[in-house]
C-alpha cells in the first residue's frame, strides 16, 4: 500500500533525527539489531550501503539498497515507531518500493537532478537533496524537493571530507531554507548540542558504531532538543 503523501510530509516536518543506515558501520554486529536498538529515538532511516569497492562518494548499488530497504521496512521496530524509510541515490529503488511503504529518496549533488527524480517518482514520495553551501540552499527553494541535507558540519571520514563548514553555517542554512534542513557530517553526542538551534541532524557512525547505539541515539536526540521551546 502506498504511503499517504500528506502524512509523510507531516511526519517529516516533525522529524528530528535521521539515521544514515550504512550496514558496514555496525562494527561486525548485526546491522538490523543495531537499528532496532536505536529506533525509539530515530525519525527517518536513510538506507545507504557502501558502494562496491568502498568508494566514499560513488552511488549505492541498486540491489544492495533494495535488499536492505526491504529488510528495514519489515522490522517491527520500524513499524512500531512509524519511522520514515528512504534510500540514498537510487531513484529506481524508490520507485520500485513505493508500494511497499518506502517514503522516498535522497539525492546527492552528483545523482539524478531533482526535477528528473520528481518526474520519475510522481508527487507522492519524499525527495531530499544534499547541499554544501548557502548558494545551493537558496537555489533549492525553487526545486521539487521536500528537505535538505547540509554539510559537512564537521570533518567526516564516512564521505571523505577533511574539513567541516561549522555549526554556525548550519544555523544560517536552516534559517534561510524553505524546507526542513538536516545538518550532516561528523555529528555525535559530544557536538550535537551545537545544532540545537536547528533541532535536526543526520547521523551515521556515531550511532551505528557506538558501543551502545540506543544510548548514543538517545543522547544525540536530547542534545538536539536542548534549549528548544
Amino acid at each position: 500500500m502506498h504511503p499517504d503523501p500528506l502524512e509523510l510530509r507531516a511526519r517529516l516536518a516533525q522529524a528530528r533525527l535521521l539515521l544514515l543506515f550504512t550496514p558496514e558501520l555496525a562494527g561486525g554486529r548485526e546491522p538490523l539489531e543495531v537499528l532496532e536498538a536505536a529506533a525509539p529515538w530515530i525519525d527517518v532511516v536513510q538506507i545507504r550501503p557502501k558502494p562496491p569497492g568502498g568508494a566514499s562518494r560513488a552511488p549505492c548499488e541498486a540491489r544492495a539498497t533494495r535488499d536492505w530497504a526491504l529488510r528495514t521496512l519489515e522490522l517491527d521496530a520500524v513499524r512500531r515507531h512509524a519511522l520514515l524509510v528512504t534510500v540514498d541515490d537510487r531513484v529506481d529503488v524508490a520507485r520500485w518500493l513505493w508500494a511497499q511503504g518506502l517514503a522516498g529518496v535522497h539525492l546527492g549533488t552528483e545523482d539524478a537532478p531533482p526535477g528528473a527524480a520528481r518526474a520519475c517518482l510522481g508527487p507522492g514520495p519524499l525527495v531530499g537533496l544534499s547541499t554544501h553551501d548557502l548558494a545551493a540552499v537558496a537555489a533549492a527553494s525553487d526545486l521539487p524537493i521536500d528537505y535538505l541535507g547540509f554539510g559537512p558540519v564537521h570533518a567526516t571520514g564516512t564521505k571523505g571530507y577533511a574539513r567541516g563548514l561549522g555549526a554556525e553555517a548550519a544555523w544560517i542554512a536552516a534559517e534561510a531554507a524553505t524546507r526542513p534542513v538536516f545538518p550532516i557530517g561528523g555529528v555525535d553526542a559530544v557536538n550535537a548540542a551545537e545544532l540545537a538551534r536547528v533541532g535536526r541532524a543526520a547521523v551515521g557512525a556515531a550511532i551505528l558504531g557506538a558501543p551502545d547505539p540506543a544510548a548514543a541515539a538517545r543522547a544525540i536526540r536530547a542534545a538536539l532538543a536542548a534549549s528548544r521551546p
